[in-house]
């Protein structure tokens, strides 16, 4: 999750040595294929690197079978526990799993290998396929002037459309709570689905917030209490950081999804959770730019729209949408004040007298829940 929140500047995310890991990345590599010259050539850590792992680019080189194999490859490793990680889980082997099974549905990158021992590298990465096209950037947002406001108008309207559908794809895998038991780490306990990932988010609420409690987050927790659905929608596999900025998109005319990216916060869900954290991600871009007299993207990715073509695809029509996207907002908050709260322990800003002031969607999320 590369959380921004409209942001221009991007806090710490690796302090790791290329030429250290390069040499890693060889004798790891050297291991899993049958060349013991096998080579690694290119090693970058890319500067757009996320605050909730690691990323490392490379080109690998070895001899198979006789004959020459080049591979551009990503490894994802999970965070470090001295760089204060975002997350209180990081569970790589579920990524790894959720991308395997997913890719006869969504466009993803191969996954190669999986390695648990973090000896080779300091912590468990796996190895995914490198794949070329174009991501909506973070830094400034893309609602700011970027390829995408630069689309024509149709086709933005089919790169909306390709991004509702990939959605609906992974939601239409069927016996999700089966194929994807393995997202399902807390007993039931009767509870049902939307209500576990709420338990959820509230007990990382707790996590991340460690000394600092957050007035703003607890009353958003009362108010989706106090506002639950009456009726709430079949379980599903949720992506969970379903935004744009997660798609790597095809070049040319038209931007159709070429990779669904970031699998960390996969987990069972309800279909309004993807619906509304791609629509409320955009949002709080949008009025961030608004707030700087940007006209920014106001046609793009609404609720209405989204919701619609969605219904069109799988013949579900989604619902309760203040209720999701209050509770979309409220997640965004959570990873915002965990964030910033490492931007503290790395000296990179003071701690405010009121934690609230460390969320940088405070605002979208006080209007929600005031409204």
């Amino acid at each position: 999750m590369s959380e921004q929140s409209g942001a221009m500047a991007r806090p710490r995310t690796s302090t790791r040595d290329t030429g250290e890991a390069q040499a890693a990345v060889r004798a790891w590599l050297r291991t899993r294929v049958p060349d013991p010259d096998a080579e690694v050539l290119d090693l970058a850590v890319p500067s757009a690197n996320g605050m909730s792992s690691e990323t490392l680019l490379l080109t690998a080189r070895w001899t198979e079978n006789g004959g020459p194999v080049e591979r551009r490859l990503v490894v994802r490793l999970a965070p470090r526990v001295d760089a204060m990680p975002v997350f209180p889980r990081y569970d790589l082997a579920a990524q790894f799993e959720s991308m395997r099974l997913v890719r006869d549905h969504v466009p993803v990158p191969d996954v190669h290998w999986y390695e648990p021992d973090p000896a080779p590298l300091g912590s468990p990465f796996f190895v995914m396929e490198r794949l070329d096209g174009r991501v909506p950037p973070d830094i400034p947002p893309y609602v700011y002037g970027s390829w995408v406001t630069e689309l024509s108008p149709q086709a933005r309207s089919r790169m909306q459309d390709a991004t509702v559908e990939a959605i609906a794809a992974l939601h239409r895998i069927p016996d999700a709570p089966s194929r994807f038991a393995f997202l399902d780490r807390e007993p039931s306990n009767g509870r049902s689905t939307l209500r576990r990932h709420v338990d959820a988010t509230r007990a990382f609420a707790d996590w991340a917030a460690a000394e600092h409690p957050s007035p703003l987050i607890d009353r958003g927790f009362a108010w989706l209490d106090a506002n639950w659905p009456t009726e709430e929608g079949p379980t599903v596999l949720s992506w969970g950081d379903s935004r744009v900025g997660n798609i790597m998109y095809t070049e040319g005319a038209d931007a159709l999804p070429a990779a669904v990216l970031d699998w960390e916060m996969a987990a069972l869900g309800v279909p309004e959770l993807d619906l509304a954290w791609l629509v409320d991600l955009h949002r709080m871009f949008q009025t961030g730019a608004e707030r700087r007299g940007v006209p920014g993207l106001p046609d793009f990715l609404r609720w209405d729209d989204v919701a619609a073509r969605y219904a069109e695809l799988t013949g579900y029509h989604p619902r309760d949408e203040e209720f999701h996207r209050v509770y979309a907002s409220l997640r965004m908050s959570v990873i915002s004040l965990r964030t910033q709260l490492r931007a503290v322990h790395f000296g990179e800003i003071a701690m405010p007298d009121d934690p609230d002031d460390l969320i940088r969607a405070r605002c979208d999320l006080e209007d929600l829940i005031t409204a």
